[in-house]
């Protein structure tokens, strides 16, 4: 796996079925004693994963509250239920995370940790010509949900190579579809290559002959991007600063705990698969998939800051430009929330 130094202050340190609102609750839980997670089934949420399924994350914030998960397919969903106040805490990529931010009554949506960096990357159909960026034109390319990371990502490497999309009037046709239909297209033969996060890249290589051109990483300054973010709704923050605080160390300790344990690691996330999904994953897509990302609690500021500006030129933060001051809280010494310019 690769790895990477976590610091904080104090501490040491998929799928073809799409599973949506499953919940660990009850109904006498009442707002005042109850945490709502959400978060995906795939490898890059592996410390909201571990850290329900190992008991950390209950551990760490004691008895007396109720821990409720949701778990969706894609950030969108994750933004619309925060905004509906049905949850308080998710982990999304850094598109619906700025997005959140940006859209949110007062800001009320803020990035509060990092939980993964890298783990896209370009996937190339077996009986495809694409070689690099040059073959592009004329192509049929596949990303999840527009406006999600991996979209974002996408437009913009066309973007700088100097390649428009089918609906700006260039040549290259983007499909925004769900990962599993990605899967579908790619058994069919129906698209040339994929932009798409794990453990789908190592799945399409793996299981379907594709080619991986390039890791995304690789077109980021120091190999790295935050891919996961940990973000929260503000005023349930604001009211649970001691929970949150507690939730957010053991955050920090999952994260160590993944980097040392990776075998452990996939043996939890194949059985939360199958608890939940049904169906699990080979052990080589999982480890390979785990060896393409850097689970980090540090959000990596600078990279969140850069996929802003590629969203913005892309038209996805409006006409009036965007202003992500105050967008990061951070986690200081004394286990307390503070917010960042």
């Amino acid at each position: 796996m690769k790895t990477r130094s976590i610091v904080s202050a104090g501490i040491a340190g998929i799928i073809l079925i799409v599973a949506v609102g499953i919940a660990a609750s009850s109904s006498d839980v009442t707002p005042e004693n109850k945490l709502r997670i959400a978060y995906f089934p795939n490898i890059g949420h592996a410390i909201p994963i571990v850290g329900m399924e190992k008991g950390f994350f209950k551990k760490s914030i004691g008895d007396e509250i109720k821990i409720e998960t949701r778990i969706f397919d894609s950030g969108p969903q994750a933004i619309e239920s925060l905004f509906a106040n049905s949850i308080d805490l998710a982990y999304v990529g850094p598109g619906p995370a700025i997005n959140g931010f940006l859209n949110s009554e007062n800001h009320n949506v803020k990035i509060l940790a990092g939980a993964a960096s890298g783990g896209a990357s370009f996937i190339v159909h077996p009986l495809s010509e694409i070689k690099s960026a040059s073959d592009f034109a004329g192509k049929k390319i596949a990303a999840p949900q527009i406006g999600n990371t991996q979209d974002v990502s996408l437009r913009n490497y066309l973007s700088e190579n100097g390649l428009k999309t089918a609906e700006k009037g260039g040549s290259v046709i983007v499909y925004n579809i769900s990962n599993p239909d990605i899967y579908t297209l790619f058994v069919k033969g129906d698209i040339d290559g994929a932009w798409v996060a794990e453990p789908w890249a190592t799945i399409l290589e793996t299981e379907l002959d594709g080619k991986r051109l390039f890791h995304e990483e690789e077109l980021w300054p120091n190999n790295e991007f935050a891919s996961v973010l940990l973000i929260g709704n503000v005023d349930y923050v604001k009211k649970n600063r001691k929970l949150v605080s507690e939730l957010l160390v053991s955050h920090y300790e999952t994260a160590d705990w993944i980097n040392e344990n990776p075998i452990e690691t996939r043996i939890i996330f194949n059985n939360f698969l199958k608890d939940h999904l049904g169906q699990s994953l080979s052990n080589e897509v999982v480890d390979i998939a785990l060896s393409n990302l850097v689970i980090t609690a540090d959000p990596l500021l600078d990279s969140v800051y850069s996929f802003a500006e590629k969203a913005d030129t892309l038209g996805y933060l409006g006409r009036n430009g965007y202003d992500l001051s105050g967008i990061f809280y951070h986690f200081d010494s004394n286990s307390i929330l503070e917010e960042s310019t």
